[in-house]
């Protein structure tokens, strides 16, 4: 059995590259530090010790840098009541700073999440611009969202008179982007929208972040029909960019990727049991320059698609037809239903803003949110990326209204699929002069969840007629990002490693067992929608979570019947392995303390934790 003390930091994401380090080139760290000449020699002809080399930098890109790895002590706290079926769920809707939130996740959801989607701020002068806080991120969140007293303001304006109007902007994306992309799969995607005022710098920073290798696609979206006639070109359109986290594992599924395939036109049917087909063209148009082969079949000379055996293949198979001075094969509708459709360019075919936006106003009742992205937007970038993967789980860290919760949901009633999404949002507040606050939104988190709501009801109910369509996931648990719920976590930024030391091990004001499970859940690296169940043993209120995975009991005095009795609930859930949490002041002494690890032990526990 391990004893661990569980620490109320994220990961130290700078020593965790460290350890990759040591793992490849155990030469070049000596006492967790890296000889970066021995690092340069290791590496051979592949290091550039040119001064003059591209390369890509702004003002604050170092300090972004060590941001995205500070870990951060901050939490997520539950909220039930603003819930919706938080038993059943597995979708998650974050209320927080998004730079603390995903450092919050980077544990429990490291290399599971298969798609994001953002639409951060353009940088228009107008738009959001957060303004990040080295010393204290969870003081600035709290401070900027009006939950502390001070003087700032979420919606702030940056405009291009500013010394600091690209390097303010890149300083807020840069830190988000290497965070996310520790979240996504191997086989996981990211898309970006972004408008002709940052995509230049957004590009450079993804191709930094994720590799230019990995940059599939910048694709050219028509998002509005008007057009703006006091300028000389009205531009219409968002770029949005489409990164891979491994292209090569992307191109090793590529059958799996793409559009719906077209299924009309399947005419044709021999009546010999495969089935009804259409003629496509055996012709290699491409020619010599696409190593096309050339040669002569039943009467017509040219270059073919096929090699001349395999043409014979399916000319013995019955498959190929002369008509006139031309061949054709017979493609069958049951493999074309098995395909996937090669996408193009998302001009017209991605939906309007205005579209959007009136929709929105439709089911919301009233004009809440401007320019939301359109729902069919983001369904084309599901059902090309996720069409083979319907248990996929979304992300979206500035998910504004809650379009793509929307779009997960309108899909998985479509196609049957079990996607999940986790959205994040500031809760920015609203202006006290708009139709959203007199209508009692005070925040944009208030509208995305109230859109979610909406959206899924009226989605069972268009879908009601569906087979299973009452197993539709249209809930979602509700998080909100705070300090710690443990006093010792809770430090002092001015003597931070005093106050880590010196502290009085009780929870904050405030905060309930529930808070308090849930941060254990996180730190540890579960997930948070896991299953909690509460039982009572021995007297003492003890925590199952993932039917026995983790344990946890948080009150005082325990005595060796709790742990009998903890046991034996363990052999009744049969988790694979188990750990279990206590107070470390839980215990009435050191020798109660050891007598009940010793039990633990016997049966099998594999870790013994104390907080």
């Amino acid at each position: 059995m391990i004893e661990t003390t569980l620490t109320g930091k994220t990961p130290d994401i700078g020593e965790e590259n460290i350890k990759k380090l040591m793992t490849m080139f155990p030469e070049v760290v000596t006492e967790g530090k890296v000889d970066f000449e021995k690092l340069k020699q290791v590496l051979g002809e592949y290091v550039d010790d040119s001064n003059e080399r591209y390369n890509f930098t702004w003002n604050g890109k170092g300090r972004a840098l060590r941001l995205s790895q500070t870990p951060s002590l901050g939490t997520l706290r539950p909220c039930k009541e603003e819930s919706k079926n938080w038993d059943t769920t597995q979708n998650l809707y974050i209320e927080g700073d998004n730079l603390e939130v995903l450092k919050l996740l980077q544990k429990s959801y490291y290399g599971k999440i298969k798609m994001i989607y953002i639409d951060p701020p353009y940088n228009t002068g107008k738009d959001f611009v957060y303004r990040d806080d080295f010393h204290d991120s969870l003081e600035n969140y709290k401070r900027i969202t009006g939950q502390v007293d001070g003087n700032g303001k979420a919606i702030s304006t940056n405009t291009e008179t500013s010394g600091r109007y690209h390097t303010d902007w890149l300083n807020m994306m840069y830190p988000r982007l290497r965070l996310a992309r520790n979240l996504l799969k191997d086989d996981g995607v990211i898309f970006i929208s972004i408008d002709d005022n940052e995509v230049h710098n957004l590009i450079k920073i993804c191709d930094e972040v994720f590799g230019e290798a990995n940059r599939i696609a910048l694709i050219c979206h028509k998002a509005r029909a008007s057009v703006s006639n006091d300028k000389i070109i009205s531009n219409n359109h968002n770029i949005i960019l489409f990164y891979a986290k491994n292209v090569n594992v992307i191109e090793s599924i590529r059958k799996d990727i793409g559009l719906d395939p077209e299924l009309n036109g399947f005419d044709l049917d021999d009546n010999d049991g495969r089935g009804a087909y259409r003629l496509v063209p055996v012709d290699g148009p491409g020619g010599a320059k696409k190593g096309n082969p050339y040669y002569e079949f039943m009467g017509v000379e040219g270059y073919f698609r096929f090699s001349k055996e395999t043409m014979q293949e399916k000319y013995n198979m019955g498959q190929i037809v002369k008509k006139g001075n031309s061949l054709y094969q017979k493609y069958y509708l049951a493999t074309a239903r098995q395909t996937r459709k090669t996408d193009t360019t998302w001009w017209e075919d991605g939906g309007f803003t205005s579209s959007a936006t009136s929709k929105l106003k439709e089911l919301m009742g009233g004009s809440y949110f401007d320019n939301p992205k359109p729902i069919e937007l983001i369904m084309r970038m599901l059902k090309l990326m996720t069409n083979s993967d319907k248990d996929a789980l979304i992300l979206d860290f500035f998910s504004g209204s809650a379009t793509t919760a929307h779009a997960v949901m309108q899909l998985n009633a479509e196609d049957g699929g079990n996607r999940k999404f986790i959205m994040v949002q500031l809760p920015e507040p609203t202006e006290e002069n708009s139709e959203a606050y007199k209508a009692g939104y005070k925040n944009i988190c208030e509208i995305g969840i109230e859109r979610i709501r909406r959206a899924g009801e009226k989605i069972k109910e268009e879908y009601k007629d569906k087979e299973n369509i009452e197993n539709l996931d249209i809930g979602f648990k509700v998080f909100k990002l705070d300090t710690s719920n443990i006093r010792k976590w809770q430090p002092d930024y001015d003597n931070l490693e005093q106050s880590l030391m010196d502290y009085v091990d009780n929870f904050v004001e405030g905060r309930t067992e529930f808070d308090v499970v849930y941060e254990i859940m996180l730190k540890y690296g579960l997930d948070l929608t896991y299953p909690v169940d509460e039982f009572t043993i021995a007297q003492k209120k003890v925590y199952s979570i993932g039917f026995g995975m983790l344990m946890i009991c948080l009150d005082d005095e325990i005595t060796t019947e709790v742990a009998k009795g903890i046991l034996a609930k363990i052999k009744e859930l049969s988790p694979e392995s188990s750990r279990v949490v206590f107070k470390d002041n839980g215990f009435k002494s050191d020798s109660n303390k050891t007598n009940i690890k010793e039990i633990l032990k016997s049966g099998g526990i594999e870790e013994f934790i104390t907080i």
